[in-house]
């Protein structure tokens, strides 16, 4: 197991959130490695905690499938597995062409001056090589096109898929051979949503997702094979 993690204490949180984002950080970023299992006692030590905020954390990241229960071994690190990925990303992509059709639709310009904002600084972020403050950037990105949609049961269907899309987003993201096709793929997005081309904007939002599932599998398939 990692030490490298630490719990950064925030007083507007309560002990047991602290926990859960530390952790849920340390499997986002790797330092939890997929099947490495999760000893209540070691990281409550690890992280001068007692057992139970540990517990509560590993039950909330249950249920955001980043930790897999095994019986009579516990709690471990969830397996990225071609499957898992493909599901969600499946109803991901089907979501973000709808989100892209209305935002041509319904975008204000308002938020089309955010959105070419968030082109700007996800293309800045890159170039800081910091995978975390990037994958943030391209959250906020996505999240003005989803907000352009003016749908909240649209916005509600994606964030609750977020959290697992973020993991993949890291995958995709810690590979820096891909940041320039996602800056391509970003302006091809805005430039589609600014045009109030709705066929062209879909089938961009549609191969955003095609590449991060291609990518991401390739990983996936290297990482097996090194084992």
């Amino acid at each position: 197991m990692s030490d490298n993690f630490q719990v950064n204490m925030d007083e507007f949180l309560p002990l047991r959130d602290v926990v859960f984002n530390t952790l849920r950080k340390a499997i986002l970023t790797g330092e939890l490695k997929p099947g490495e299992r999760l000893m209540e006692i070691h990281l409550a030590n690890k992280l001068g905690v007692s057992r139970t905020p540990i517990r509560e954390a590993i039950r909330k990241l249950e249920l955001e499938g980043l930790v897999t229960m095994i019986p009579r071994r516990g709690a471990e690190v969830a397996q990225i597995t071609e499957k898992s990925l493909k599901d969600v990303l499946e109803v991901r992509r089907a979501l973000d062409a709808l989100c892209a059709e209305l935002a041509c639709e319904r975008i204000t310009d308002e938020e089309m001056v955010h959105l070419k904002e968030a082109c700007a600084q996800f293309e800045k972020a890159t170039r800081q090589k910091d995978v975390t403050v990037i994958a943030k950037a391209d959250v906020a990105l996505h999240d003005i096109i989803v907000a352009a949609t003016g749908n909240q049961r649209l916005v509600q269907l994606v964030n609750n898929l977020a959290e697992q899309m973020y993991r993949y987003r890291f995958e995709y993201i810690k590979d820096k051979s891909q940041h320039e096709k996602l800056i391509e793929e970003h302006r091809i997005i805005y430039e589609s949503i600014l045009n109030k081309n709705c066929e062209a904007a879909a089938r961009a939002a549609k191969l955003h997702i095609d590449n991060q599932e291609s990518s991401i599998i390739k990983q996936i398939r290297l990482e097996n094979k090194q084992k």
